[in-house]
């Protein structure tokens, strides 16, 4: 059984029932057990399906960016504006 969950960056995980923590792609260690699960599912493929078909629906695609690079191009659209 694989639970499907968000992080707090928004990007839709899955972990193994029973792991204590995930770490994400943008750095953040989540526990588990304390997230709403989004879904359920009992196969890894099962679980990459879902993740992707989540991302979509969300976002309209699977392209992400870490905290920082979020920062980054806030900090880059702030400067253009001054310029």
């Amino acid at each position: 059984m694989y639970l499907i969950f968000r992080c707090d960056c928004g990007r839709v995980l899955y972990a193994k029932k029973g792991v204590a923590t995930r770490k994400c792609s943008c750095g953040k260690t989540i526990k588990v057990k304390s997230r709403r699960i989004l879904k359920k599912v009992e196969t890894a493929r099962d679980a990459t399906d879902a993740v992707q078909a989540l991302q979509e629906e969300i976002y309209g695609s699977t392209m992400f960016r870490t905290a920082q690079e979020v920062k980054d191009n806030r900090l880059q659209s702030r400067i253009n504006k001054l310029y």
